[in-house]
């Protein structure tokens, strides 16, 4: 072989050396280490995990408990509300979306309360005056405060929306504070879990759900039960309320509560 033959192989082998090489280098920069995709898993089970800590909490306690929970690590809210639109996200249709669109076709001069706000969509979406309320409060249109004892006037709401947010075990309080709050005639919309009102799994009677808050005072307009993931109950005010009210037997409801995956 002679020199210049050596010196045309030399530089042939040298070039796919370099080729290979950063070859090797862009495969590094496109492709994420398995390191770093472990430790996104990790994040992410252990963001759910806390998500299911929360929850279960929030179902298993008072309205009151979850108030001082959440005053005492405010952050926990956002956490929590992070994994709750995780898990919303997975659902065909959104139940607040269904109440937006029934509000839409109301008069814009109703009053609103929204018990149990989050990300206080409702008063993003309408025309409507709203108050928005939530134990936590990030933003200054929203009020915090416990769902059973609220700062807004007796008898100064026309519409009270509970969108899944009947999470404590004295529930029916929050229920009993959107009747004072009410105005006679007013709304009461309520949209939960539907496997909270299946009976073969644990789940509460609707009808018995239904007759305990016509008890305190309402009138039953509508149930619907026509979406697979959640219930919409649509009650009114009565114009005269009972001063003798006979004593009520609510129903228990069942936590939801997510299996770790």
């Amino acid at each position: 072989m002679t020199k210049s033959e050596r010196k045309r192989r030399n530089k042939k082998s040298n070039d796919q050396q370099r080729f290979t090489a950063d070859a090797a280098k862009t495969r590094k920069f496109k492709e994420p280490s398995k390191s770093s995709t472990f430790l996104d898993k990790m994040r992410a089970r252990l963001s759910g995990g806390h998500f299911r800590m929360i929850n279960e909490k929030l179902y298993t306690c008072t309205g009151k408990e979850a108030l001082n929970y959440f005053q005492e690590e405010p952050s926990l809210f956002d956490l929590y509300h992070t994994g709750y639109k995780m898990q919303m996200s997975n659902w065909p249709e959104q139940p607040v979306n269904v109440i937006i669109g029934w509000l839409k076709k109301k008069s814009p001069s109703l009053v609103i309360a929204d018990f149990g706000c989050g990300d206080a969509l409702i008063a993003k979406s309408v025309e409507n005056k709203v108050y928005s309320l939530d134990l936590v409060s990030n933003d200054p249109n929203i009020i915090a405060c416990d769902m059973s004892n609220t700062p807004l006037v007796s008898s100064s709401i026309d519409v009270a929306v509970f969108c899944l947010s009947l999470m404590g075990t004295n529930y029916q309080s929050y229920i009993e504070e959107a009747n004072r709050v009410l105005k006679p005639g007013g709304w009461l919309l309520i949209a939960e879990v539907k496997s909270r009102f299946d009976p073969n799994t644990g789940g509460a009677d609707p009808e018995k759900f239904s007759n305990a808050i016509s008890k305190l005072g309402f009138k039953s307009v509508k149930k619907d039960f026509s979406n697979k993931m959640f219930i919409l109950f649509y009650f009114t005010k009565k114009d005269k309320q009972n001063s003798k009210r006979e004593e009520i037997e609510w129903p228990s409801l069942k936590p939801c509560l997510y299996k770790r995956r």
